[in-house]
């Protein structure tokens, strides 16, 4: 049995997570608001706010557990890729206290631990997939399709080319003047459009590989075009703008990964990362697999976006393995 503090502070979430092995005993997470002002995040006022952040978090993530620090085993911590700033504060803090109470460290890579988030169990859940399956990994900044063969052991099958599909459904939020982040709004105003209304150019990329720029071009147009001959185009067609784009992009999705598991023959599917908390690319997922015969592993919506649980059972796999770090690690910003 191990106790083990997870933190994960990559972006603009503070979050602090307890472990007993698998299980998770609490996940608290502090946000951001302020980058809201500025429609996207800002790397400075990010650190600042961790830094504000993570003493409270932690605290509250161990009082929540029922465990004092004297307790823990070890401590888990995102070691990158992220935002520097952000990052820094994070290892330093599990630096201090690794330091203050004698025990091992274990960097995670942000992820993997997106990845390997299907393996928390919780009194509610515990749908863990079986080795090697495929994973679809959608965020802001990334978007692959992975053989997963080993809890480290990952195959990149297939990656973006340009933009990731979390950026191609911000940046379509922007040009329709919605408010950051876009990805949840587009979401909910999809729910009552029409997703054949208008027509979207889709990319057509060899391999298992993905380009959204020029699907983002597409839409930009598309939008430019309505408003020349309607200065209220946006407003009156919202809804059937987001549903299309919406389904444009996750339709993109699902052609390769189809591709992905008839050439792979692995028919065990998971999706993780931020974008997989939309509920379109949910019901999707779900849905092929009862018409392919896929078993679907879909995480959490808790689990989906940043947060600490999922670098907490990526440390537990480390700390298996006895996979510890020294006080040199230091975070990287690119994968």
């Amino acid at each position: 049995m191990a106790y083990i503090l997870a933190i994960e502070s990559s972006c603009d979430d503070t979050s602090a997570a307890v472990l007993n092995n698998r299980f998770l005993l609490s996940n608290m997470i502090a946000g951001q608001k302020v980058h809201e002002l500025y429609g996207g995040v800002v790397p400075e006022l990010a650190s600042r706010a961790h830094a504000q952040n993570i003493v409270p978090v932690v605290h509250t993530a161990l009082q929540t557990a029922g465990i004092k620090k004297e307790q823990l085993d070890a401590i888990a911590f995102t070691r990158g890729p992220g935002l520097m700033g952000s990052l820094l504060v994070g290892v330093s803090f599990a630096k201090a206290m690794s330091l203050a109470l004698n025990i091992p460290m274990m960097e995670v890579n942000h992820l993997q631990a997106h990845v390997l988030s299907h393996f928390i169990q919780t009194q509610d859940y515990d749908h863990a997939p079986e080795f090697p399956f495929l994973c679809l990994l959608v965020s802001g900044g990334h978007t692959q399709i992975l053989r997963v063969n080993a809890p480290f052991n990952f195959e990149v099958l297939g990656s973006t080319i340009d933009d990731a599909v979390g950026e191609c459904i911000d940046k379509a939020a922007k040009i329709m003047g919605l408010p950051y982040p876009g990805g949840p709004v587009i979401d909910r105003l999809a729910k009552n459009g029409n997703d054949s209304r208008f027509k979207i150019a889709k990319p057509h990329i060899a391999n298992l590989d993905y380009s959204f720029s020029g699907l983002k071009t597409s839409f930009l147009y598309l939008v430019r075009d309505g408003l020349k001959t309607d200065s209220g185009f946006v407003e009156k067609n919202l809804n059937d703008l987001c549903a299309c784009v919406q389904k444009a992009i996750i339709d993109s999705l699902m052609d390769k990964l189809v591709l992905a598991v008839k050439q792979t023959g692995i028919k065990q599917v998971a999706i993780g990362g931020g974008v997989s908390a939309n509920s379109l690319l949910r019901q999707t997922i779900q849905e092929y697999a009862d018409r392919y015969g896929w078993q679907a592993f879909i995480p959490p919506f808790s689990f989906t976006t940043d947060n600490a649980a999922m670098v907490g059972i990526a440390g537990y796999f480390k700390w298996q393995q006895k996979q510890f770090c020294g006080l040199d690690a230091v975070p990287y910003a690119r994968a």
